[in-house]
């Protein structure tokens, strides 16, 4: 279906939520986070903690305006752009905005489609559903992938070879099996220490 024309030109986005927390996995875990949760999503993870976020109609359009808005009231200094799948959309209005508040920036995709925005961070997390594009996996600062079985250290280690050289490696449990499969990543780590173990904090402490 295609978009509305205020949503394909970027001056309007669905928006599932947009809160004050803390990021809770991955290289920057503990620092105090303002995410805005796009509403959208074709790349369709079985396991998919926020399955309500993937039809974009459910949710309300916000224009970007109102969206900054929420952010600069919150007085964080670090924004989270997740989903759903963020790169659906044109961000180039939303962050140029947001960079005008002088807020670093992340972006957490599956690397699905290309970016079109002004990041510091972007977090690459592939899904077997729809593989990622190249021109992501060769900015991706930090590869985040996320453990379903042991064959997924395989399918993680394939995309650690491309991408660059400095970008952080991490292999993340599956929430539903994050004490199963905790073990095997803990073991694998310990002999390939080029990765690091993510785990859900936020989940633990009873966060958003």
């Amino acid at each position: 279906m295609e978009l509305p024309e205020n949503i394909q030109n970027g001056t309007h986005l669905p928006i599932m939520e947009a809160f004050y927390s803390i990021q809770g996995e991955g290289c920057h875990v503990g620092r105090p986070a303002y995410f805005i949760r796009l509403a959208g999503c074709d790349v369709g993870c079985v396991w998919c903690d926020v399955k309500e976020s993937w039809n974009r109609e459910d949710h309300t359009v916000y224009p970007v305006e109102d969206i900054v808005d929420g952010l600069r009231e919150s007085g964080a200094n670090f924004c989270v752009i997740t989903g759903g799948e963020p790169a659906m959309y044109d961000l180039a209005e939303l962050t140029l905005a947001i960079k005008d508040l002088g807020i670093y920036i992340a972006i957490e995709t599956s690397g699905a489609y290309p970016i079109k925005g002004v990041f510091d961070w972007v977090c690459l997390s592939p899904k077997k559903f729809k593989a990622p594009i190249q021109s992501v996996i060769e900015v991706a600062k930090e590869l985040k992938v996320i453990v379903f079985n042991t064959h997924d250290f395989k399918w993680g280690e394939d995309y650690a070879s491309q991408v660059l050289a400095d970008c952080q490696l991490y292999f993340q449990p599956e929430w539903e099996r994050s004490e199963e499969m905790s073990v095997y990543i803990l073991d694998y780590i310990k002999e390939h220490p080029k990765w690091k173990i993510s785990i859900q904090t936020h989940k633990f402490l009873g966060v958003d």
